[in-house]
């Protein structure tokens, strides 16, 4: 029992000291006036720092208050369930590129074989990331392409990356609506 409060009050310490961190004014950064600050990831107000889910419904200030939104979210398992499924507040804020990037650049060596072929598993699955209206124009595409798209082996993984969406960003036909034009 005592492991137990001890384990909430540092829980409820991490959120508080999370919560005033993002309440917090930035003090100004002595780093050179050329470096550029690292994009901030941000969650656009949908919830606070206690993440998404039932708990980001129901309470929705800021502060010490999203100790109970973070106790509601883990006690109801919508967190879990909103993230998997998209629902309570989990939406996906991350553009299509980002996710077609990792996906072409996680299953290269299987996306050439399908790319060769101009069907398989991994082009559908592409063609799912990428918001495409038809796996097999994606795959006849791709296919076509392929010289360019491998042009020798010892090509490097971004521009596999840069030619596969630029593949499908051009191709007008395909109607791959989540990644960027």
């Amino acid at each position: 029992m005592r492991n137990a409060i001890w384990i909430a009050a540092l829980g409820a310490l991490f959120v508080a000291g999370n919560a005033l961190a993002d309440a917090a004014p930035a003090a100004p950064a002595a780093a050179p006036a050329a470096a550029a600050p690292a994009p901030k990831k941000s969650h656009k107000g949908k919830y606070g720092t206690a993440g998404c889910g039932l708990g980001s419904m129901i309470i929705t200030g800021g502060g010490i208050v999203q100790i109970f939104a973070a106790t509601t979210n883990a006690t109801s398992y919508t967190q879990t369930f909103g993230i998997t499924s998209g629902t309570s507040n989990c939406e996906d804020s991350d553009s299509g590129d980002d996710s077609a990037r990792v996906f072409v650049q996680t299953n290269r060596v299987a996306l050439a074989k399908d790319i060769s072929r101009g069907t398989g598993e991994t082009i559908d699955n592409l063609t799912a990331i990428a918001g495409c209206a038809d796996s097999k124009a994606v795959g006849t595409t791709l296919q076509r392409n392929f010289a360019g798209i491998f042009p020798n082996a010892s090509v490097s993984s971004d521009q596999v990356t840069d030619s596969i969406l630029s593949t499908l960003k051009s191709e007008r036909s395909l109607g791959c609506t989540a990644i960027g034009s």
